[in-house]
């Protein structure tokens, strides 16, 4: 989830307004409020606050002024600078929540790595890669470039794409940062600045500490959120009208390259054409979970905003222009939508349980939270609607989605089959994501008499389950998921058969050796043509014995998921995210 949506970033309606009214007439906010004032609006700097156009970042990441204005001014930024050390020696409430607590969140191999890691030749100890495998596996997911001094979330890091390229059964490895405007900004300033709406709120001093700091950093143009994002990109990958992008839910995506030698660089950050604050078009970030159709290569999109409109759906053609927006006005409350489905003629939305409350910073809380007496609910809006008028919804208590695995039309378009992971303790999401747990289920929308019918898949905790991609938005047979035991450790992979009426279909399961945890799979069809299930799951696995990493390639046909080859990697690849493979013929045209 990032640090979750751009709609936090100043716009100056009437909803927002009345929250600043409410942060200044806060006693304790004129503590930090005047002072900033009075030397911000001295500073000469200010008249120099240019906007730049997000567009000309198009040099590869060696430039780290891309994304720059201009330098801060020294005075302001050594003011901001003790501020960001008061709030966190003396503002902060300790002991902190063990959900930012680093010290629980980054134990193990949640732990970050220190650096980059360069193109380094990989060992194959087991087996050998498959022919199909030529191309490159990006795996992403946070990694905070500094250790973090108070609270953090997991979700928080920089983004960091672990990468191993394969060449006629050679492998190399390497790891880079995505080289975002919050990157290098904060690499040039040595140290953090801005806030993560899932950790900084701890005490109502801390939080309107970092409320004024960050609008006085805005204000003296130290930080421009509006105009160059403030994202980490920390996600998924995906691959939008043939080129490669990192993406999170709180900015616009990034364009990445795998160059000749195996190495990977930031093009910069992308908007398709989309307007953005030059044209008055509040594009600032899209999902990270964008579905790209098989057969026509265009993606489908949303974003969710704590103004209205909450929920906004878009698609971006197969030539990567962006095309307009529909608002869903009908989603009233600000809530945070991490996936969604496509198939054939609709996207589908859950609007669930998890809501954002700006006001909840007043009262030293993080703004996220879950509502509990808030109705869940599924809508259903065609694909290539130009308003909203013909969206429809039915309720659908306990139905709060982490990931929608696919969906497909039958009867004729009478029934949507969504498969999704579902989370069945909802109130742990924000407060013990490590105590969290989702299962499979199959839901079944009849589109006649707008009713729902839920059935599990399997009994086991299952998440970041993924399909053969070229069946997104088909009816297919097969799902590949992670195991997860707590305290969020995948211990193995489960193969599911959707056609079995049974609530455990589950017909093939590959347990890792004891110490051993994973991540998300990825299937790479082996051949296009053949069965479904022709193919191989491609993931990284640590050994907590050795302390070593390895890329497991498994036979997605077999009834163990056979493990064909064993990579060693040269360094330890943390637990991460969502992971993407990119085949050598895609990766030559871009």
């Amino acid at each position: 989830m990032d640090t979750l949506s751009s709609s936090f970033l100043p716009k100056y309606t009437q909803s927002n307004q009345s929250f600043l009214l409410k942060i200044q007439k806060n006693s304790s906010f004129t503590t930090f409020h005047e002072p900033l004032k009075k030397l911000i609006s001295n500073s000469s700097d200010v008249s120099k606050f240019k906007k730049i156009n997000r567009k000309t970042q198009t040099t590869p990441d060696n430039n780290s002024n891309n994304n720059r204005t201009r330098k801060p001014n020294p005075l302001l930024t050594t003011l901001f600078k003790s501020i960001d050390d008061f709030t966190l020696g003396s503002l902060d409430k300790f002991p902190l929540p063990p959900s930012v607590d680093p010290k629980n969140v980054l134990s193990g191999n949640y732990a970050p790595v220190e650096n980059e890691l360069p193109p380094t030749t990989c060992e194959v100890v087991e087996g050998s890669i498959p022919i199909c495998l030529n191309g490159a596996y990006l795996r992403n997911g946070p990694n905070p470039q500094f250790s973090p001094r108070g609270p953090y979330h997991l979700f928080d890091g920089d983004g960091m794409i672990q990468m191993i390229r394969i060449s006629n059964g050679e492998a190399t490895f390497c790891r880079r940062y995505i080289k975002t405007y919050k990157y290098m900004m904060e690499r040039d300033l040595g140290y953090p600045i801005i806030p993560s709406f899932l950790s900084s709120f701890n005490g109502v001093m801390a939080s309107l500490a970092r409320v004024a700091v960050t609008a006085a950093r805005v204000i003296a143009g130290e930080f421009t959120p509006v105009v160059n994002g403030y994202g980490t990109s920390n996600i998924s990958v995906a691959v939008i009208a043939g080129k490669l992008y990192a993406l999170g839910e709180s900015d616009l995506p990034y364009e990445i390259k795998v160059t000749a030698d195996g190495d990977l660089v930031t093009l910069g950050r992308r908007d398709f054409g989309g307007g953005g604050v030059a044209a008055g078009e509040e594009f600032l970030g899209m999902t990270a979970h964008p579905k790209v159709d098989p057969d026509t290569g265009e993606a489908f999109a949303f974003r969710y905003h704590v103004v209205a409109p909450h929920l906004t759906f878009f698609r971006i053609d197969s030539e990567g222009r962006k095309q307009a927006d529909v608002a869903i006005r009908a989603v009233k409350t600000a809530t945070v939508v991490h996936d969604f489905a496509v198939t054939e003629n609709y996207a589908v939305f859950n609007e669930g349980q998890m809501v954002i409350t700006p006001a909840e910073i007043l009262r030293g809380r993080r703004p996220v939270r879950v509502d509990g007496g808030k109705i869940p609910r599924i809508g259903m809006i065609e694909k290539y609607a130009r308003d909203e008028s013909g969206m429809w919804w039915v309720d659908a208590p306990g139905v709060n989605i982490s990931h929608a695995v696919n969906a497909w039309e039958e009867d004729g378009g009478d029934t949507v089959v969504m498969v999704v992971t579902n989370y069945t303790t909802v109130e742990m999401v924000f407060d013990r994501l490590d105590m969290g747990q989702t299962t499979l289920e199959e839901i079944r929308i009849n589109t006649k008499t707008r009713k729902i019918r839920r059935r599990p898949l399997s009994d086991r905790f299952i998440d970041l389950a993924v399909i053969n991609p070229a069946f997104v938005g088909k009816k297919n047979r097969y799902v590949y998921a992670p195991i997860i035991e707590t305290p969020m450790k995948i211990v193995g992979l489960v193969k599911v058969d959707l056609s079995l009426s049974s609530d455990d279909s589950v017909v093939g399961t590959r347990m890792y050796e004891p110490g051993c945890t994973g991540g998300e799979p990825f299937f790479v069809p082996n051949n296009p043509a053949g069965d479904e299930d022709d193919g191989y799951l491609v993931t990284y696995v640590y050994d907590e014995i050795s302390q070593e990493s390895k890329f497991l390639v498994m036979d997605a046909k077999s009834h163990n998921l056979e493990i064909v080859a064993d990579v060693k990697i040269p360094s330890r690849v943390p637990n991460g995210i969502h992971g993407f493979f990119v085949n050598e013929n895609c990766l030559s045209k871009m």
